[in-house]
């Protein structure tokens, strides 16, 4: 039977196109590790949606006059092309405002309620009297009380990652109006966390070597502490779930409770898709399956601490094996934020660039243990300095060498040399080296040892000269030429998981004519409410697994080309001005 591994991913705030800092933080790394797995031939179950039930999606709708549906009508389907371009590969990318979502939550809610683990209670929440409707955390902004940072949200400060109730806030104000806000009373349900502490600690203290420090960390030290509390989990909002309590329909289940289910009803929607509605219980009911969470590091608590605990409290069903939380993603320097328009979002960026070169330069720089920073001179260097100068080069020069002196084929290189059995046996090692850093989520170290490689057989070829053996005696070069393009043959598959349109067009220039691992497509799932859109991914035809290439003497291969664009050195200047603008300022 073959080992089990449950990618969950973060899900998006439904009310703006995908940026940078999305990528980099959680999906980047979630489709790295995923590619990686199928190809070590592990069966891989990849999920995550659109949040389409957040207050984020609600302002954003009363600003504009629609609905919050038609909100979600609007991005939903921009991300599931955002993430198709990307290579982004989903089993399942769906949303929260399905039947099947709204199940599931609720049950999880009612199971939860009768086992103790929720409770009713009244509750102090912030009122706007101009507005006259109670705020949910969203919808109020103020001063961190914990570190002072002026635009800390009522859910959470992303200055220092402490989760708040909006009226701990110092000087709060309505998102709307701007106006004060003042303190209510408000009937509402709790999940009970003080009772989850204790095996909640147990817990995080079992087995976590493996967890980052700032994960593993941050969650000890708030458990060890003692300090959680009662937090409620219904909102006096009218988009969401409805709490499913004779009485209390009127409110509603709030996001952070319904978007953490998420990955279990996405697992349960999946299975409806293949025709085995009971195959999710073998990926979240078998205690062998390995189950990793791709996160930001504002969402840490969430992970490990909250969802976690409602797993604890509902019974039977897997916790957590790995939160690998990235820091954040800075750009340009300064701190990545929609508001203030300092931002890349990935359709503008799509409309200029190729995808392969952002997933590179956000992965060899990825915010894994601190924060990183994008600017466009290193995104500019790392594709003219390393994909195309060395990498593409490489494939290219090789490639041009077996058409014009091999009759198009992979040459027969007679015995190989001792340094040309080097050179593939450094290659050979590298799929442990590299697969070792990969499972234990290193992405950014794992390219790093990959590009080395490349670097490697670049030193070789200058070493043995070819195009100067070629000249005296053609047979002097082919076993030179066979070891080069037998490394690049091993090479992609050792960037697939990082840069795969690339990886893939290699491997059509090396004389394959299938695809790597599988295809995307997006399918309509008919629901008696309403229908909605995922992406899905069909690896049912895998031809390569994480082993050195099979490359034979005597291959065909194809017409050879550089597969990256060298990219001029004014971009560097017009894309910061391209920034600047949308934030409003000037250079």
């Amino acid at each position: 039977m073959r080992e089990k591994v449950l990618v969950c991913v973060a899900w998006p705030y439904c009310n703006g196109d995908l940026h940078v800092g999305h990528i980099a933080g959680a999906y980047l790394p979630a489709d790295i590790f995923a590619r990686y797995n199928r190809l070590k031939g592990r069966e891989v179950l990849m999920v995550s949606g659109s949040d389409t039930h957040g207050t984020p999606i609600a302002v954003k709708a009363e600003e504009e006059g629609i609905t919050p549906r038609e909100v979600v009508d609007r991005y939903h389907p921009r991300f599931i092309e955002t993430f198709q371009r990307l290579g982004i590969t989903f089993d399942l990318f769906t949303e929260t405002d399905t039947e099947n979502h709204w199940r599931i939550t609720q049950e999880m809610f009612l199971t939860l309620l009768e086992k103790g683990y929720i409770f009713k209670d009244w509750m102090q929440a912030l009122y706007c009297p101009s507005c006259q409707k109670f705020l949910a955390d969203r919808y109020v902004e103020g001063t961190c009380p914990y570190c002072g940072y002026p635009g800390a949200r009522g859910d959470q400060c992303d200055a220092c990652g402490r989760t708040l109730d909006a009226i701990e806030l110092i000087n709060p104000r309505c998102k709307f109006c701007g106006g004060t806000p003042e303190v209510r009373l408000t009937e509402h349900f709790f999940l009970d966390l003080p009772k989850l502490n204790e095996p909640l600690l147990k817990w995080a203290e079992e087995d976590k070597e493996h967890w980052r420090p700032n994960v593993l960390n941050l969650t000890l030290t708030t458990l060890r502490s003692g300090e959680l509390r009662p937090r409620p989990i219904t909102r006096d909002i009218e988009w969401g779930i409805p709490v499913p309590v004779e009485g209390y329909e009127h409110k509603r289940i709030y996001v952070w409770f319904d978007a953490v289910i998420g990955y279990w009803a996405a697992t349960i929607e999946w299975a409806k898709l293949i025709g085995e509605p009971e195959a999710w219980r073998e990926w979240w009911q078998d205690p062998s399956v390995r189950s990793y969470y791709f996160i930001g590091k504002d969402n840490i608590p969430f992970h490990t601490i909250i969802w976690p605990g409602m797993l604890l409290g509902y019974g039977g069903l897997n916790l957590p094996y790995d939160v690998p939380a990235n820091e954040y993603l800075n750009v340009e320097r300064r701190k990545l934020s929609k508001s203030r328009r300092w931002v890349i979002e990935i359709p503008d960026f799509l409309s200029r660039y190729d995808p392969d070169p952002l997933r590179y330069t956000l992965t060899i720089n990825a915010p894994e243990t601190s924060d990183a920073d994008f600017t466009w001179e290193e995104f500019l260097r790392r594709n003219n300095n390393e994909l195309v100068a060395t990498w593409g080069n490489l494939c290219y020069r090789l490639l041009v060498f077996a058409n014009r002196y091999f009759g198009g084929r992979v040459p027969e290189p007679g015995e190989l040399g001792a340094r040309e059995q080097e050179v593939l046996t450094t290659i050979e090692e590298g799929f442990q080296k590299v697969g070792q850093l990969l499972d234990a989520c290193k992405f950014r170290a794992a390219l790093t040892e990959t590009m080395g490689l490349a670097q490697m057989v670049n030193r070789y070829l200058n070493e043995k000269e070819p195009w100067k053996l070629v000249k005296e005696e053609p047979t002097s070069a082919a076993p030179v030429i066979y070891t080069g393009l037998k490394a690049v043959d091993s090479l992609k598959v050792l960037f697939y998981p990082f840069i795969p349109f690339s990886s893939q067009e290699i491997h059509r220039m090396l004389g394959y004519q299938d695809d790597i691992l599988g295809r995307q497509y997006v399918e309509v799932v008919r629901e008696e409410r309403k229908s909605h859109f995922v992406l899905r991914y069909d690896f049912s035809d895998v031809k390569i697994r994480w082993e050195p290439g099979p490359l034979k003497p005597g291959q065909p291969i194809g017409e050879p080309r550089i597969p990256f664009k060298k990219l001029d050195e004014k971009i560097v200047e017009e894309e910061v001005r391209r920034m600047l603008a949308l934030a409003g300022e000037t250079a």
